[in-house]
């Protein structure tokens, strides 16, 4: 039976993936910091683990990876966890700050150090949650674009470092998510009200299912962009100049 574990599972895209792929017959690790919560939603089905991960505590990371895969591998990875927290840069808290950069950053870092031996035994895929706040810099989502860009630029980082030892690097690229955080957190930020709030969490899960089943081509970027909206926002910021991708950014948040 293949493997997949998930953090961040308790609700929103990390449930929907978990949901997804249980519902393929796949053995699901469903792992979030709210460990009442994930226990629910996991809901004592014989293929559904669960269990509390800090993604921000490494030694968290290595006893989640080893009570889930014990001696064996890991098919895929995916790293979902994330926090956001919208608004003028200077009106955020430092600890607010922080806590984006160690969740969305290291809590990425610690899961790839803790998952690769698992993850390179089955030849398996590592899957990231990026963002459309990582195409260019977004004002009220500043630190929250710098982490998910972090994340971008880690992903192709990794795809090509590991690919040798046959594990696959990909991320998924959405714009907002009608998550508790896409329709609490993000609410302060102009694009949001300019762009809206179109994609669902099972979208999300749909390309998720996709990216692990694909074809490799050896020449095609790591990253996955998820909704006709994002795929136009990335296409733009693809192929035009610096200044016009400013100047769209520019437009989207006033």
């Amino acid at each position: 039976m293949r493997s997949i574990l998930v953090t961040g599972a308790a609700r929103g895209i990390g449930r929907a993936i978990a949901e997804l792929f249980l519902s393929r017959g796949w053995r699901v690790g469903m792992y979030d910091v709210d460990a009442e919560a994930v226990a629910e939603a996991a809901g004592g089905r014989p293929h559904a683990v669960s269990g509390r991960l800090d993604v921000r505590d490494e030694a968290n990371w290595r006893a989640a990876l080893a009570d889930f895969c014990g001696d064996g591998g890991l098919d895929v990875l995916v790293n979902n966890a994330g926090v956001l927290s919208s608004g003028p840069f200077a009106s955020i808290d430092a600890a607010a700050h922080r806590r984006m950069v160690e969740v969305n950053v290291l809590g990425v870092v610690y899961g790839a150090l803790a998952g690769h031996p698992y993850l390179k035994r089955s030849r398996g895929t590592l899957l990231n949650l990026c963002s459309a706040s990582a195409l260019y810099g977004q004002p009220a989502l500043a630190t929250y674009g710098a982490t998910k860009s972090a994340v971008k630029s880690l992903t192709e980082a990794l795809e090509l470092e590991w690919r040798g030892e046959g594990i696959r690097v990909r991320s998924l690229v959405p714009l907002f998510v009608a998550t508790d955080m896409g329709l609490r957190d993000v609410q302060g930020a102009a694009s949001v009200k300019r762009l809206g709030v179109r994609l669902t969490p099972e979208q999300v899960a749909a390309t998720a299912w996709r990216v692990v089943h694909e074809r490799d081509f050896p020449l095609r970027a790591p990253h996955r962009v998820v909704g006709a909206q994002t795929k136009l926002l990335a296409a733009a910021s693809a192929f035009s100049p610096l200044w016009m991708a400013r100047l769209v950014a520019q437009r989207i948040a006033r």
